[in-house]
């Protein structure tokens, strides 16, 4: 009868340990599991982007002539270093824009280009008057890692005067990359995009001029063309000229349902 007892308290004792060990193992995982979720969360945070407006940085060649190039460049600083990059791609693109270039050259360079485009148009004739270019920049819409960049500009080259000309760029802070609106529909959406952007088109090209009706694709092309969105939805956006010489300002604004209905759903989740 001892004997059993002693079997039976070393088998409740082994019983014990084993429970103590599972119960320690599940508490590890768990603890783990925590843990990792943790910095899952963490790494999904991004940054605060403390946007601070500041001058661009570039210089200006000096100049003797009595009436010089006027450009004035106002961008933003943020604590994202690599968006800081992104911004002065864009400012980039937009000065080369201004004088029919699209390189892949930093600010310096393309100011360089544009002040060059301005001299040979003074040296044409001595009453010719230097470039006018003056750009701002924002961030007008962000919503987690997504941020909408709107560069602003008014310019006079060659005695064209363009004023409020708008220019939109989305990208994604977490990728790192830019984001055109291909990137964000689902595949088997874009027949329905299109459908929306042509119906819009038509019903716009119907109040336009002869000339602009003429000039003016029959059909829009809208895969690379600048969008933006908004508490309420996305849309796209085309400057005065870019469809036809004579043709004015054209946007596209989608409602909340139409851009559920066409984009990614985690991305819409993430945007919205």
């Amino acid at each position: 009868m001892q004997m059993t007892k002693q079997f039976l308290m070393v088998g409740l004792i082994g019983i014990l340990s084993m429970l103590a060990a599972c119960t320690k193992s599940d508490h590890d995982q768990k603890a783990e599991q925590e843990k990792s979720a943790t910095s899952h969360d963490k790494a999904e945070i991004l940054p605060y982007l403390d946007i601070q407006e500041s001058k661009a940085k570039y210089a200006l060649p000096f100049c003797e002539k009595k009436n010089c190039i006027d450009i004035d460049i106002q961008s933003i600083q943020t604590k994202d270093s690599w968006l800081n990059s992104w911004v002065e791609q864009k400012l980039a693109y937009v000065v080369q824009a201004q004088i029919g270039q699209n390189q892949k050259i930093n600010l310096q360079k393309a100011i360089n280009a544009y002040v060059a485009k301005s001299d040979n148009w003074q040296d044409q004739y001595s009453k010719n008057q230097a470039y006018e270019l003056h750009i701002t920049t924002r961030v007008a819409s962000q919503r987690n890692e997504y941020v909408l960049l709107q560069v602003g500009l008014n310019s006079k080259q060659e005695e064209v005067t363009v004023k409020d000309r708008y220019y939109f760029f989305v990208a994604n802070r977490k990728l790192q990359k830019e984001v055109n609106i291909l990137d964000i529909l689902q595949k088997n959406q874009q027949s329905n995009m299109n459908q929306i952007v042509q119906d819009h088109y038509q019903k716009w090209l119907k109040q336009q001029s002869a000339e602009v009706q003429a000039e003016a694709p029959k059909k829009l092309y809208w895969g690379q063309a600048d969008w933006f969105f908004d508490s309420e939805g996305i849309g796209l956006h085309y400057r005065a000229n870019q469809i036809s010489k004579r043709a004015g300002q054209f946007d596209i604004y989608l409602s909340t349902a139409q851009t559920k209905a066409l984009l990614q759903p985690e991305i819409y989740h993430k945007m919205f």
